[in-house]
Formats: C-alpha cells, structure tokens, sequence
C-alpha cells in the first residue's frame, strides 16, 4: 500500500527526504515528510486503495496535532474498530483504515495492536505522551528494516533507503552468501547490507521521542475455537477474508495460476458476488505447454467462473529485455525464478488494476509441499529411512527419493531443515539455521511454522510485495487472514497430519466439481529454467556474471557455492535452480555493489 520511512535522532530533512524519493514507488500516488519533534523525522508514500481522498494522506495527523502515523498495509477489521471508536466518541472525516489505525492507537497504544487484523508495518508518534511506537504484522506480510548507527534509529519499508543515508554506505554483508546459497534468501534478522537488520514480524518497539529505546512486546495469533475446526468452517472463514481482502475503492485482480490456492480464491470469489475480475496467467509458448499448463487449468475454471482473463506471454528475449530493470527494482536478492515471473505479471496488470491477490500462504498453513508429504513418510518410520540412507541407494533412485535419503538426519529439526534447502546444508553451517527452528514438542507442526516464520516471510512474501511495489499496486494474500492461520495453528499433531496436501482446500474444489484442478500434480510457481539450460545462448547469458562473481566475491563463498560458481556449464540434474540463483545474486551484486 504505500512506503514508510522514519529517523529518529537529529538528522536533517533533507535526508528523510532522500528516503521518501527512494521509495516513491511503493506509494506514487502521494508523498511527504514532517518534522514531529527535534528529533523525529516521519515521511510516507502513498498507495490510494481504500478513501480516494487527501484526507488519509501521509504522514496522517490528528486534529489536534498531538499524534501522528505512517504506515504501509491494510486492516480488515477496520470497520469494527472505527464503531468501537465511534462509540468512544471520536471524530472521523474519512473513510479510511489509516484514520482508524491512528485514532485506534491513540487511544490504546501499544496494547491494542494484538486486535489489528491484517498486514502491517507503521510508526505512530504519540506527542502528549513522548512515545513512539514501531510494529510489524506477526505474519510479515510488510517489510521493515533498521539501522542504529552512532545513537540514531533509521526505518524503512526498504533496506535501500536506509542506506542511502548512512555514512558511510553499507557494505555487501558477506556472511550472508551462506544462507543465500541454500535457502536462497538472508538470514531473517539480517540483510544483504551490513548494519540494516529486519524488523521482526510480530513485533513493537517503543522508544521514547529523544531515541531512547524503554520497552519491546510480541504477540502471537490467539487459540482458535477447537470445536470449529471442521472443513464448512474453514471455507467460511476463507470466504470472509476474501470479501476482505478484495475489497478497495481501485480495481483488483487475481494473479491465477490454475493451481488449487488461486483458484479456490476465484470460485469463492465469483459464488459470492457474482463480479467477474481481471485474472492473470503467466504462458511460456507451445513448445514448453504440455508440462507448464496453468493457462489450459485457467481457460478450464473460466468455463465455469467467468473472469476477466489475460494471459502473460513469458519467453527468454523477454526476461532479457526486462532484466536490468528487475534486478534494479531489487531491494534484497531473493533467489527464486517466482520473482521475475511476478514482477512481469505485476508489470502487465498493473496498467488494469491496482491490488494484486495471490494464493500465498496456503500451502505453509496446510500442508502443500512436497517436502511435506516427504517428512511425514520419515516421521512415520525414521528407523527404516535412515537405515536406507546408510545403504548407499541414493544415486539410484528418482530426484526426489534421492533429495528425500540425502536430507535424513539424526533429529527431525535437522532433516526438515535440509528438506526445505536446495543442497544439503554442511554440519558447520546447520546451528546457525536451528536458532530459526520452532522448538516445540510436535514436529510435524515445527516443520509448518519453519515454513510459514522462515520461508514464507523471506521468500514468497517478499517476492510478492516487492513485485507488485515495483509498479506501484498492491499485493494481497487471503490465506493469511488473521483466523486462518489462528485456525492452522490450532490444530493438533494429529489433524496436521490430516490435513496434509490441503485437504480442506481440495474438499472445496471437489463439491463444485473442480476435481481437474483438485487433482492437478503439484508444480512449482517459477521460470521454464530446465529447459532454459538447453539453450547455448541462455547458458552464455548467466555463467559469465556468475565466474565474474566469483573472482570478487568468492573467497566468502561456502565452498559448494564457489565450486559451482567456478564452472557454472557442468549443471548436474536440480543444480539448474543453484545456476540461476547465482546469476541472479551476480546481477544484484554488481548493482548495489557502489
């Protein structure tokens, strides 16, 4: 929805300034700067998507210019907020969820943000009481990060700006390329940069306005109503979350990849209003459509649910063409080829619409992964998959078996963990991604929250914010709707391992007669890079940025990152993904490298 930037220390304008021009993007509709107090700076951009009017502007005062909000996200119980707010006898001059957000803080604090629902990142100024409160969403759906540098605090929706305003510059954080190369993202506290940490999901920082930092809270998603969880409530809960999040005074559309999350979230959708929206598929041509067929399960859910439907042409010229312009919208690399393919969908439907909804979330909360069905095979008999590894069988069974034995460990924390990696994480590296690792006595529901805490804010998310901001529209995701996950988090072992391969989510499709998409094998949401690797001309274009890479960065490689940097050409069956995400970081790096 919009960006924010805040300094706190005595610092002048014109650097708050230079944030805000940096995140223009995220908030193109409006944008300026105030001075709340000698040592506070807040600037904002704005994304119009709910009260058209100046009236919710950023940064957003009160009337008697005692507090003050910046913010990026949505609250979709802002509603039932405003009427407690109204029954408290305050005063709104617009329909917003920024007003309700400021009026609902200055009245609470810090202890009403447990009762927000939705995503979240913002700084709210509270003058009376010499209090500044910084918060992210629990589910990380909004990026913030941070430096404090010689007493200062700098925040922003975007590591960039802040380093653009240290000094001296940030410098590559090399103890990063570790975690790049296996999970394909930073550590989570961390950044590319040095000194520019993430802010934590779930998380308030309250200072007071001199810098002073006097109190820290978390707050996690409350214990679901254990009699409710059965599949009729689930789609209820869904349906309410869609109305939600599709709801915005600017258009909005889908991004529809034929699979069960996204075209759930249509057909709920359509039952329920009976208005068909833009929906948007990516296509990569004749020659790669008998195994890449989302836009043949989207003409199918057409049939049946009229949409609006676009589909995006995605070749190698293409991605070639709009390269540098990707890898310059770039705050943090993330080494996914998901990335690109939703920053050129966002490119395209961004000259329709202006809120982008994906099925992100779904498969963390229910189970949808492949490695999921895998660790439930090994939690069932971890003897015999562990006496099969000790034989040797690997290099003789398909990928999959092989990732599989290759991944068993002696803890079920650790064979998660190199499940959910690209290439086996070395015994040297292994503690410092267990200190990410839920600690609690059920293992199915760890390897869950690891997906959800971990992968799914560093990765998905990310991709998703960063490429609809990229081109100044919203990203949305339903499925991380404040009771859906309560709901998936209240589940026990037991009906966690029930509920694997999104039983509820396909029992939803069955009974309106989707069984072809509730059936479809699960793929994965990304570039034709497999094929792509066949082609001498595509292999030229990635290996030489990644050798150049090399001989830069490549004594702070891990060792199997450097060896495979060194001759990028000898790729040997799944390494393709490795590849790409190489060339990816060498064309981040070069970029930011200044």
């Amino acid at each position: 929805m919009c960006g924010i930037n805040v300094i706190l220390g005595r610092e002048s304008e014109s650097l708050i300034e230079k944030m805000m021009r940096s995140t223009y993007h995220r908030g193109p509709d409006f944008s300026d700067y105030s001075r709340v107090s000698e040592s506070l700076l807040f600037a904002g951009n704005r994304l119009k998507i709910l009260d058209l009017s100046d009236a919710s502007n950023q940064p957003l005062w009160d009337r008697e210019k005692k507090c003050v909000l910046v913010w990026n996200g949505a609250i979709y119980n802002y509603q039932d907020l405003r009427n407690e707010l109204l029954s408290l006898d305050f005063v709104f001059s617009s329909n917003s969820d920024s007003e309700v957000l400021l009026y609902w803080l200055k009245h609470h604090g810090e202890n009403g943000i447990h009762r927000l629902k939705g995503m979240f990142a913002f700084a709210f100024a509270d003058l009376t009481n010499n209090k500044l409160i910084i918060a992210r969403d629990p589910s990380g759906e909004k990026p913030l990060y941070f430096a404090e540098k010689n007493g200062k605090w700098y925040f922003s929706s975007e590591s960039r700006a802040i380093r653009l305003v240290l000094n001296p510059k940030a410098a590559i954080d090399t103890g990063q390329f570790v975690p790049y190369y296996f999970v394909r993202h930073s550590y989570p506290r961390d950044t590319f940069f040095e000194h520019i940490k993430q802010f934590p999901p779930g998380n308030a920082w309250i200072f007071d306005l001199e810098g002073n930092k006097y109190s820290q809270m978390q707050w996690q998603y409350p214990t679901f109503n254990s009699e409710k969880k059965i599949q009729e409530n689930f789609e209820e809960l869904l349906k309410d979350s869609i109305l939600k999040n599709f709801h915005a005074e600017r258009p909005v559309g889908l991004l529809l990849s034929g699979g069960a999350d996204s075209s759930l979230i249509y057909a709920l959708w359509f039952e329920e209003t009976g208005e068909p929206l833009p929906t948007y598929t990516a296509t990569f041509g004749k020659k790669y459509r008998s195994k890449y067929m989302d836009p043949d399960f989207a003409q199918k859910l057409g049939k049946k649910y009229f949409s609006l439907h676009r589909e995006i042409k995605i070749d190698l010229p293409i991605v070639q063409d709009n390269w540098d312009a990707y890898i310059y919208s770039l705050d943090q690399p993330i080494g996914d080829s998901a990335g690109f393919l939703t920053w050129m969908i966002a490119k395209e439907a961004a000259k329709e619409i202006k809120v982008l909804i994906s099925g992100a979330g779904a498969d963390e909360l229910f189970g949808g992964y492949n490695r999921h069905k895998a660790f439930q095979k090994y939690l069932s008999h971890p003897t015999f998959w562990k006496g099969l590894k000790k034989l040797g069988l690997g290099e003789i069974l398909n990928p999959n078996l092989k990732k599989m034995l290759e991944s068993i460990q002696d803890k079920p924390s650790e064979t998660f963990i190199q499940m959910a990696a690209l290439e086996n994480i070395p015994d040297q590296y292994q503690n410092s991604f267990l200190e990410y690792y839920p600690k609690s006595e059920f293992p199915l529901k760890n390897a869950l929250e690891w997906d959800r805490s971990f992968y799914l804010v560093n990765d998905i998310l990310k991709i998703h914010d960063g490429a609809c901001m990229a081109h100044g529209i919203e990203g949305r995701s339903p499925f991380l709707d404040y009771d859906l996950i309560s709901l998936s988090q209240s589940l026990s072992e037991t009906e966690h391992f029930e509920q694997l391969g999104k039983k509820w989510i396909k029992e939803s499709l069955n009974k309106r007669g989707l069984s072809f998409i509730a059936n479809r094998k699960k793929l994965g949401f990304g570039l034709p890079l497999e094929e792509w690797f066949q082609e001498k001309s595509f292999l030229e274009w990635i290996t030489v940025p990644i050798r150049k890479m090399e001989q830069e960065w490549g004594e702070h490689f891990p060792e199997k990152m450097r060896n495979l940097c060194a001759d990028p050409s000898k790729v040997k069956g799944r390494q393709f993904l490795q590849i790409w995400n190489l060339f990816l970081l060498a064309s981040w790096l070069e970029a930011n490298k200044k």
